[in-house]
């Protein structure tokens, strides 16, 4: 999904339509992303936490925050993208809510049905307008947000799976290692897999792979650079050793992957 230049809202079977790795691997956003399930079921991984959800889930992703998807077969609902100029109206944390007050569902619904009436008019104003269907989803989710009881604090596990993910979000294109990271944090290697394992049900090392994968595909299936500056820019020493890593992981060359989303 091509980062939007205005606010936009799209079915979650058009959000979901397009290469499943997309969603499942892990990746950050360069925009805020705001998902509203109102049937079916699935798991989202938030910041290396992994959890379930159902039917009238309410699901915000700040630009930034490394995340992971996986949608049951029957899920249905909506995606809302807001670019990243304009998510200072939204709360700066990852939240996801069960909301479970039948008002509070039809109150959400109206406003994306008002976002998706917006869109497909297309009278003037058009974009302002959206921005402030924007507006009012924040104030749906904010007011939902202190009705809430309060959370927990975070265990000392999801405080480091958080730090981590975090941190291999601003610097996964360094081609530094998981062990690089893990000594960045003041743990070991082995500690640092256990604990992401137990909060995200992955590894540490499969997490910064993944989150290479998804942004050598990115690079590789939507643009046109050339094999050895994508791997240049992700920090690999060498294109035929990106080369070797993208087979490993997708069972095709880089080139091959490009010419096979550009068919």
């Amino acid at each position: 999904m091509p980062t939007p230049e205005t606010t936009r809202c799209l079915t979650l079977a058009q959000f979901l339509r397009g290469a499943d790795w997309r969603l499942s691997l892990p990746h950050g956003r360069p925009y805020a992303l705001f998902l509203w399930i109102t049937r079916g079921q699935g798991r989202v991984t938030l910041l290396g936490r992994r959890h379930g959800f159902g039917a009238w889930s309410a699901i915000l992703i700040p630009p930034g925050t490394l995340a992971m998807m996986d949608f049951g077969a029957q899920a249905l609902g909506y995606a809302v993208m807001i670019p990243a100029d304009a998510v200072d109206i939204l709360p700066a944390e990852p939240h996801l809510l069960r909301v479970r007050e039948t008002l509070s569902q039809a109150e959400l619904t109206a406003v994306i049905d008002a976002m998706q009436r917006e869109q497909s008019t297309h009278r003037p104003f058009g974009e302002e307008a959206l921005l402030a269907h924007a507006g009012l989803l924040s104030v749906w989710l904010r007011r939902a947000l202190s009705n809430e009881a309060p959370a927990p604090p975070p265990r000392a596990a999801e405080r480091l799976a958080a730090a981590y993910c975090a941190l291999i979000e601003r610097d996964f294109r360094n081609g530094d290692s998981m062990a690089d990271h893990a000594a960045a944090l003041g743990v070991t290697p082995t500690h640092l897999s256990r604990t992401c394992r137990q909060t995200a049900g992955l590894t540490a090392a499969d997490i910064l792979t993944g989150r290479v994968l998804h942004e050598a595909r990115v690079r590789l299936e939507d643009g046109d650079a050339p094999v050895r500056d994508v791997a240049e820019g992700l920090g690999f020493s060498s294109a035929a050793y990106f080369t070797r890593f993208i087979q490993k992981h997708t069972g095709a060359a880089p080139t091959a992957l490009r010419r096979r989303a550009h068919q």
